[in-house]
């Protein structure tokens, strides 16, 4: 079975093409920044997945996607290779998306996370905090 569900944060706005098909087909590209557990040294690293999605996902990525987006994603993995401009074969692999969510509220999404401590974000004092 080829399943992957990632959760994670794009590295930048997706890349929207539309294919020469007939239905002119949207395809959109990104890179979703994905956490790995923290290791022995406790030091954060992420890993940088290149993701593809076509029609109506890609039409949505375009829209409402766009840098720092946190969202969760499931697909399937693709590899392929191909030869370069130099005769070196090449090898790719890509998720290609078949849903994405949003994993935070807009207003969250829009937050500074600069400010982040041992994975706890600052609250500022004036806020309304919903529990006393």
């Amino acid at each position: 079975m080829n399943k992957v569900i990632l959760m994670g944060r794009l590295t930048k706005a997706p890349e929207i093409k539309y294919l020469q098909d007939d239905n002119k087909t949207a395809m959109a590209r990104y890179t979703l920044a994905v956490d790995r557990r923290y290791g022995k040294d406790r030091e954060r690293k992420a890993d940088f997945i290149s993701c593809v999605t076509f029609g109506k996902n890609a039409e949505f990525a375009e829209s409402y996607l766009k840098k720092g987006t946190k969202i969760v994603i499931s697909g399937n993995i693709r590899t392929g290779s191909y030869t370069d401009s130099e005769g070196v074969k090449r090898y790719i692999s890509n998720v290609v998306v078949e849903e994405h969510f949003f994993a935070e509220s807009k207003k969250a999404s829009d937050t500074d996370f600069k400010d982040e401590k041992d994975g706890f974000m600052s609250v500022p004092e004036n806020e309304e905090l919903p529990f006393e």
